[in-house]
């Protein structure tokens, strides 16, 4: 088995582990399986990359970095520690979109039917602030949750120019996120969300991970779109 199919598995065993201790309260075992995520799949995009004789996306492995920052950040409560968690994965989503766009995001956003992603994550972004407002406003949050969700949706539109995984990947994303400030905000936090916090994150860093990979040694087209897989 390829070193990449393995790495790419104990992400998928970690993550599994993480799920679980997240599920049983297992503050330990989800201590120390959380940091060890993104890493792994930073290893698996070097491994992948290296076997098909190609270099990985170097705004892609910052955007690994900073999202391993953020994950031990969040690990400790308080509001403080909460911002320093978003500061890390604000980084994360600009390495994305800087990625995203130096792939040919911004010119194929501008043309129909590609046009309305961004103008449906712009609405849904202001339909979720007004929603979340005032609660968020009340710890104090919202208006860094606001400049960071304005960024995250920027990265989701860019994301969904880079093929069915990376877009899905980043929507993903976003869904995580939207949790949480749900649950910041004290607006709502659905049955088990701490588990769906974790699994749709997980989720959906591996699909951009693996998009982009998948998409790394494939030619430009001469639009500046890299052509579709």
């Amino acid at each position: 088995m390829p070193r990449s199919r393995t790495l790419l598995a104990a992400f998928l065993a970690v993550t599994a582990a993480n799920l679980l201790a997240n599920a049983t309260d297992s503050d330990l075992a989800f201590q120390l399986t959380k940091p060890l995520l993104m890493p792994l799949l930073a290893a698996y995009l070097w491994r992948v990359t290296a076997e098909r004789g190609t270099r990985p996306d170097r705004l892609v492995l910052g955007a690994l970095a900073f999202a391993t920052a953020g994950d031990v950040a969040l690990l400790v409560t308080g509001t403080g520690w909460f911002l320093t968690g978003m500061a890390c994965f604000l980084g994360t989503h600009l390495c994305y979109l800087a990625a995203f766009t130096r792939h040919g995001a911004a010119t194929a956003l501008r043309r129909p039917p590609l046009l309305a992603i961004p103008i449906g994550y712009a609405a849904l972004t202001v339909v979720a602030l007004t929603w979340m407002w005032a609660g968020l406003a009340e710890a104090g949050l919202a208006v860094p949750v606001a400049g960071y969700a304005l960024a995250l949706a920027a990265m989701a539109s860019t994301a969904a120019t880079q093929g069915w995984r990376v877009g899905l990947g980043a929507a993903l994303f976003l869904g995580s996120d939207l949790l949480i400030a749900a649950g910041a905000a004290g607006v709502a936090e659905p049955p088990g969300a701490p588990v769906l916090v974790m699994a749709s994150y997980a989720a959906g860093q591996a699909l951009i991970v693996t998009g982009r990979a998948a998409r790394a040694d494939q030619p430009v087209t001469p639009t500046g779109v890299p052509a579709a897989p």
